[in-house]
């Protein structure tokens, strides 16, 4: 189930990701101790003012962690921000003092990063099973073609009906076992493993026959 916000932590989750650069030096200054009091507390209430505040003082410097800890990797870091931001949202608490509020942060942060590279490494797995058998198929390492491919297999998965992508993702993307995704469809083990095997075979059929014809 897809949890709801409130008004002022979508207003969070609503402020663009884009537009930040690696190069970028984070100029924000770090918030005064009683002023981190106050934020945390305006967060923790779900007040509107607060969250746009906390986006203007710890967006840039969390983005910046994050693309250390990802190695530089912008796609995997923008990600992982998301999914901080989730999190801030989900979890607000009052702290006293910014050291303290940004420990916790930088917490946050490496758990979503991780989880972002769990999930680009699922996504890499899955490009690699519906491609392995194309003759077209790029020698290692070569970004170009891998970014091809990947844009072939988005395409494809785009064009399965929406509860069989679902289960695509679900399964090899997201993570989730067969029985976890019998549960949430109200069906068999059996038949869930079932229908993952036909959807295997229609969608390295269509990514097959699209690296074919470019």
């Amino acid at each position: 189930m897809n949890p709801v916000f409130t008004p002022a932590a979508n207003a969070l989750l609503s402020l663009p990701l884009t537009g930040t650069k690696a190069v970028e030096k984070v100029s924000t200054p770090e918030p005064a101790r009683g002023s981190v009091a106050l934020l945390t507390r305006g967060l923790a209430a779900g007040e509107e003012e607060a969250f746009r505040e906390f986006h203007a003082q710890y967006f840039d410097r969390i983005y910046q962690f994050l693309l250390v800890v990802a190695r530089g990797r912008e796609d995997e870091a923008q990600e992982a921000l998301q999914q901080t931001l989730l999190r801030v949202v989900r979890y607000a608490r009052v702290f006293e003092c910014e050291e303290a509020f940004w420990s916790w942060l930088k917490v946050l942060a490496r758990s979503a990063a991780r989880d972002a590279g769990r999930k680009q490494g699922r996504y890499s797995a899955l490009l690699q099973r519906f491609t392995r058998r194309a003759q077209t198929a790029a020698p290692e390492g070569n970004s170009e073609e891998d970014g091809r491919l990947g844009a072939v297999l988005e395409e494809s998965l785009e064009e399965l009906a929406q509860e069989d992508r679902h289960l695509i993702e679900g399964k090899y993307i997201e993570g989730a076992t067969v029985r976890e995704l019998s549960a949430n469809l109200g069906v068999t083990e059996k038949a869930v493993e079932s229908r993952l095997s036909r959807l295997r075979r229609e969608l390295r059929e269509r990514v097959l026959k699209k690296l074919n014809s470019l």
